[in-house]
């Protein structure tokens, strides 16, 4: 018997899982609207502000290294505006000055102990993790407390308007992010310290808190969570990252390409003034010596060297020995070696033929950790692009490296860092000119990086750069 089966439509099994995933958005939305968690208590107050605590939070938004992300250059401090390059697009700073406007002169304790610890602002929305609210999350309340009063009694208040993030639809979607601080910001709570010594614990308490060095020193996962948020988390914390396109190098005691053949005595010093005797910080950490670190007291910077001291390795390496082979075929006269006559042309004089440098003025290559890691891209941004030493405290002198990316093609540059990454017995691997080629194209348009702003070129009269300059990353010249 024949029976008539009618057609069946093409594209429904489409349809209908196009209205499943449509039904489970919404469903994810509401739960993330009604059910937004987070803990602390929006109304709570906080005591009146003394003259003592106002002079304290100054100091600890010093440690959180507040004014380097929150004031843009050539702008009012903590008035926010710099453009933050991430994988999603660029997030703007926030205002943070206490106009009620455009501030947070309206946020009470409780809205602004929840967006410091939380990552949720006055509103109700999760912030972007490029607020380290994971590493604030171990902030005591008395810290939380001296900077809510200071930065409502010792900040100018500043009317600028925050800017829209530079992040595409559906990115630019806040709501997901509830899910993503569920999973992956720890609970508020004090740091977990092991030791009964109480210059580590202090240490442990900066870095891992304000300091919020993990940021960056410490690798991400796909997600772009932090591995590790402290050292019972295992041994990935402080381990090596990347941050803006720089190595962010291990702060472990790899002996090798991290802190392992450093004294404390040597971080302490790297972090108050920017430079020791045989190295100097670049990049983004440049920011964090002008911004912060130089602003520590001494205690605190023996404290943070103290505890960075006490991590053990990732990875297992052999210390790198001087070879002075490399020294005394240059000295002759003997440049046969790939990209050695290109180093006595270029980089001799301020590095030497020794590979020693000078003291607290060139930093010295040979046992440079920055080229003893697998990674040379912080290498080839200095060769490329140049950069300027901050002006620490007792050290006030500014030293510079000139860019070299118009001087020098792509295979010229990786034949110098090739040279100088196997010389005086150091151990970092081969660099190509397809590596140099694709660091000479970064940042792509749009995607700023903060370490380009150069403090020196504006004078003080001077405006600052408009809002399309920052935008675009336009380098700031003098008008």
């Amino acid at each position: 018997m024949n029976t008539y089966a009618p057609p069946r439509r093409r594209g429904g099994g489409l349809l209908r899982l196009i209205v499943v995933l449509v039904l489970l958005v919404i469903i994810a939305w509401v739960a993330a609207m009604l059910f937004p968690g987070g803990g602390g208590d929006a109304a709570a107050t906080a005591p009146e502000a003394t003259p003592d605590q106002i002079k304290q939070g100054e100091y600890l938004a010093r440690l959180g290294d507040c004014a380097a992300c929150h004031t843009a250059p050539g702008g009012q401090a903590f008035a926010g505006g710099l453009p933050i390059a991430s994988p999603i697009g660029t997030i703007y700073s926030t205002n943070i000055t206490p106009d009620p406007e455009s501030g947070i002169g309206k946020y009470t304790y409780g809205q602004f102990e929840r967006a410091v610890r939380r990552g949720i602002n006055a509103d109700g929305h999760t912030l972007y993790p490029a607020m380290p609210y994971p590493s604030y999350a171990k902030v005591s309340d008395q810290d939380v407390q001296a900077l809510y009063a200071y930065f409502m009694h010792g900040v100018q208040p500043v009317k600028q308007e925050n800017r829209a993030e530079g992040i595409a639809w559906p990115l630019s979607m806040r709501w997901p992010l509830t899910y993503w601080r569920w999973l992956f910001a720890p609970k508020v709570e004090p740091v977990q310290t092991a030791s009964g010594d109480a210059v580590l614990s202090r240490g442990q308490y900066l870095v891992e808190g304000l300091g919020h060095c993990g940021a960056c020193h410490t690798p991400r996962a796909f997600t772009l969570q932090e591995k590790a948020l402290g050292p019972s988390n295992g041994s990935a914390y402080l381990s090596g990252g990347d941050s803006d396109n720089w190595v962010a190098p291990s702060l472990r005691g790899e002996l090798a390409s991290g802190l392992g053949s450093t004294s404390e005595e040597d971080i302490a010093t790297l972090l108050k003034s920017g430079r020791t005797e045989r190295s100097a910080v670049f990049g983004g950490m440049s920011d964090v010596v002008e911004h912060s670190t130089q602003y520590m007291s001494d205690q605190d910077l023996a404290a943070v060297a103290h505890f960075l001291k006490s991590l053990p390795p990732n990875r297992q390496e052999q210390a790198v020995t001087y070879d002075d082979a490399t020294h005394t075929a240059l000295y002759s006269g003997n440049v046969s070696a790939a990209g050695a006559q290109l180093y006595v042309d270029n980089c001799a004089t301020c590095h030497r033929t020794d590979g020693h440098g000078y003291g607290a003025v060139f930093p010295a290559l040979a046992g440079n950790p920055v080229l003893n890691g697998e990674k040379a891209s912080s290498a080839i941004r200095l060769v490329l692009h140049g950069g300027t030493m901050p002006a620490g405290r007792d050290a006030p002198t500014q030293f510079g490296m000139p860019a070299f990316r118009e001087r020098l093609n792509d295979q010229q540059i990786a034949d110098i860092l090739t040279f100088v990454r196997s010389s005086w017995g150091n151990r970092g691997g081969a660099v190509s000119a397809q590596d140099v080629a694709h660091f000479r194209a970064l940042p792509p348009g749009g995607q700023p990086l903060m370490t380009g702003y150069d403090p020196r070129i504006q004078s003080p009269g001077e405006p600052g750069p408009t809002a399309e300059e920052q935008a675009a990353g336009t380098p700031v010249t003098n008008k």
